[in-house]
């Protein structure tokens, strides 16, 4: 097993998705006793749906790679309604009159969130606080300081503007960046105020819509055993560049031995992180180089 792209479907949490994906995977012929392990690559909100890498075994190592792909959304914005959680699931906290809003004005507004840009994160989020996430400190009506992120839009498309107060755009972006805010930004710039009323991921990292299948389907097929359509431990890092070495070379790595950077041939990039693979596109490991010029080894996998 390796990763399944999940649709997830609007309403339940990420977690939930994954107690339904291992309840499934337990009820398969060949089934192991003991539950597998399970994680996901990258969170998303119960109200959002869409494209969910499901990790399965060994592939959950791949995980810290996949949290740091870019990823790509289609999102639904309301202005003039500004909410406590920034999206259509909170209480409404204020409402301006929107006036004369078109598409010109909202495209104009867009400029400023292209790019690199800083970001709040929202009191709204998982992000820790003395070891507590930030929502319980919003439930309780506590307002915490949060420094501005550094993270980059690549593409921010306006696909529709929906007269009078209606926007639908196309966000493709880097990690650790929060639409939902993005949105509500964009309604301050305007001066009339936004929230996020709808959210689909259409890609993590190498993972597309397309691939994705849905909970409802993904048990239907175990109960009829069906095979899932897993993706290889290679396509899900396929964001990575990669080099291929031979067996000497690909042991010493897997025994954590010293390798120098520059053993891995010509032409590799200065740094990292690589995928390092056997023929046949078998993964070894993901590398970093190290200040004194070796490889620091990241992830390896076992190819036995």
């Amino acid at each position: 097993m390796s990763v399944l792209v999940v649709d997830k479907p609007v309403g339940p949490t990420s977690f939930a998705v994954l107690r339904r994906v291992r309840r499934a995977l337990m009820r398969a012929p060949d089934a192991a006793k003991r539950a597998p392990k399970l994680g996901h690559g990258g969170t998303l909100d119960p109200m959002a749906s869409g494209v969910l890498p499901v990790c399965v075994g060994e592939a959950t190592k791949v995980i810290p790679f996949l949290l740091d792909a870019d990823k790509e959304y289609l999102a639904g914005v309301r202005f003039g309604v500004e909410t406590d959680t920034l999206d259509a699931t909170g209480q409404v906290l204020s409402e301006t009159a929107v006036g004369n809003l078109d598409s010109g004005r909202v495209e104009a507004a867009l400029a400023s969130f292209r790019g690199e840009i800083e970001q709040v994160p929202p009191m709204f989020s998982a992000l820790k606080h003395h070891g507590q996430p930030l929502y319980r400190y919003a439930r309780a009506g506590q307002t915490i300081a949060r420094a501005p992120r550094r993270l980059t839009v690549h593409e921010l498309v306006l696909l529709a503007f929906e007269p009078p107060d209606r926007a639908r755009l196309r966000i493709r972006c880097s990690k650790g960046t929060y639409i939902r805010s993005l949105a509500a930004d964009l309604g301050r710039q305007l001066g009339v105020g936004a929230h996020l009323t709808e959210l689909r991921r259409t890609a993590s990292g190498p993972f597309r819509l397309a691939q994705a299948v849905g909970l409802d389907d993904i048990e239907a097929w175990v109960d009829q055993g069906r095979e899932l359509p897993f993706v290889s431990l290679r396509e899900a890092l396929a964001h990575l560049p990669a080099v291929t070495v031979g067996d000497a070379l690909a042991v010493r790595l897997a025994r954590g031995q010293r390798v120098q950077w520059d053993e891995l041939g010509s032409g590799v990039a200065e740094r990292g992180p690589l995928c390092v693979l056997l023929p046949a596109d078998i993964v070894v490991a993901v590398v970093d180089r190290n200040t004194e010029g070796a490889v620091r080894i990241l992830r390896v996998f076992n190819v036995g």
